[in-house]
């Protein structure tokens, strides 16, 4: 690949400057069946269709649930508030490069459309409701990433060649913001992909859970055609006489127009012909339907990662395990997460011997009495300073400058090291 083509982006380059490999679609049927590499069945599951409860199932019925809302809310939203640090990593520690660009690329602004908080929302909510979040890459002319753009992750198809002396190199064809559709080389499509089986792509979780999301849609359904209809169990009307089918089909329609419905609840209605209403034996107590929809919350708790209480099923929850859920939820929960964006972020950008980190310890700092505790706690030994510990409560520093000043506990010594002398009087 020339150094013109380079600088070009991937954009309007000519086929005698760089020749295509050949790729092969991540989506591709081009493995035996049993393969995950590059296909077989994980990649045959369509996008939307209809369940086997017989209800459409894509992205907006799936989200017309509360519970899938609520889920893809919490996660989403809370992944956003995090900060994502670009740090440099040596034998000295770990240092936050504050002034480096790509620091305020992901902590700042990472385009003129959308903030930070924005920007990562998008990004957590593509690969939840799709598996894959891609972005466009704009450079400067020094090839440094100046902008990130979000991409359709419909609208983008993930292509791979191998080499035996390089490995794996991926492709993208996508369909940029302004309706140009072209091929791009890795370096100026940012992908983020979430749990694979081929590692190119994400699973569709919509479309893999479809089944159980597809309960939820068809119960959500029942109960709503069941109060439009005025809450009543079904009834058939009978009679002796004979009844032709287009009497037949004018008597269920003045039925339905003069007794169905809420705000017809309770008017009376006066049968002719003979007719004779017998309802059927219907009773939503005993088909436990509070209890079905429940476990479908459950359901969709289970398929989102998200603690049952965080997106309000609190029939299980105490106070004893609810603060034991919340820790778990950005240990085990988010902390994948965390670290499939940080490290998708360190593969494509960071220079050698950086990396991108999130600090989610505002997320476990617990209630003001504990967060006081372990601060003094810190304080007290020397750890941190008191302009530190200032900190931790959005204070300002102390304005005279003794707040850097870090204590040293007079009890203690360093270790292989004689004890200090003792002031006289002491």
């Amino acid at each position: 690949m020339g150094f013109l083509s380079m600088l070009g982006g991937g954009g309007g380059a000519s086929s005698k400057i760089r020749q295509e490999p050949r790729l092969l679609a991540a989506a591709e049927a081009s493995s035996p069946a049993d393969s995950f590499q590059t296909g077989g069945p994980w990649a045959e599951v369509s996008l939307s269709g209809p369940s086997r409860a017989g209800v459409t199932v894509n992205e907006r019925t799936t989200l017309s649930l509360p519970a899938v809302m609520q889920a893809v809310r919490i996660l989403s939203g809370v992944f956003a508030m995090v900060p994502l640090h670009y740090c440099s990593h040596d034998n000295g520690g770990t240092h936050k490069l504050l002034n480096d660009p790509l620091y305020s690329l992901m902590n700042g602004r990472p385009n003129d459309a959308q903030s930070r908080y924005a920007f990562r929302e998008i990004l957590m909510s593509d690969i939840l409701m799709a598996g894959n979040f891609y972005a466009y890459v704009s450079r400067d002319q020094f090839m440094r990433p100046v902008a990130l753009t979000r991409l359709d992750p419909f609208a983008v198809q993930a292509y791979q060649s191998f080499d035996q002396a390089t490995g794996q190199t991926m492709f993208y064809d996508a369909t940029l913001p302004d309706g140009t559709s072209q091929r791009f080389p890795s370096r100026d499509i940012w992908a983020v992909t979430g749990m694979s089986r081929n590692g190119l792509q994400g699973l569709n979780p919509v479309a893999y859970m479809r089944e159980a999301f597809g309960e939820s849609i068809a119960t959500a359904a029942y109960v709503q055609n069941y109060w439009r209809n005025n809450g009543q169990p079904p009834v058939t009307l009978t009679t002796d006489k004979k009844v032709d089918p287009d009497v037949r089909a004018a008597i269920k329609a003045d039925w339905k127009t003069y007794v169905a419905g809420v705000h017809n609840a309770g008017e009376p209605v006066v049968l002719g012909q003979g007719l004779k209403a017998d309802y059927m034996p219907v009773n939503n107590k005993d088909g436990q339907l509070v209890e079905t929809r429940t476990m479908q919350v459950l359901d969709i708790a289970r398929a989102w990662g998200v603690p049952p209480h965080l997106i309000f099923e609190l029939s299980k929850a105490t106070f004893g395990n609810i603060e034991q859920q919340s820790l778990e939820f950005v240990i085990y929960h988010l902390g994948p997460h965390f670290a499939r964006v940080a490290d998708s972020a360190t593969h494509a950008f960071a220079a050698s011997g950086c990396l991108f980190s999130h600090d989610p310890s505002d997320l476990v700092k617990g209630g003001f009495l504990d967060r006081a505790q372990g601060v003094s706690s810190l304080r007290n030994a020397g750890v941190i300073s008191t302009d530190e510990a200032r900190n931790n409560f959005n204070l300002n520093p102390v304005a005279d400058g003794t707040g850097q000043d870090r204590w040293q506990p007079v009890n203690m010594g360093i270790a292989g090291q004689p004890a200090p002398a003792q002031p006289p009087g002491a």
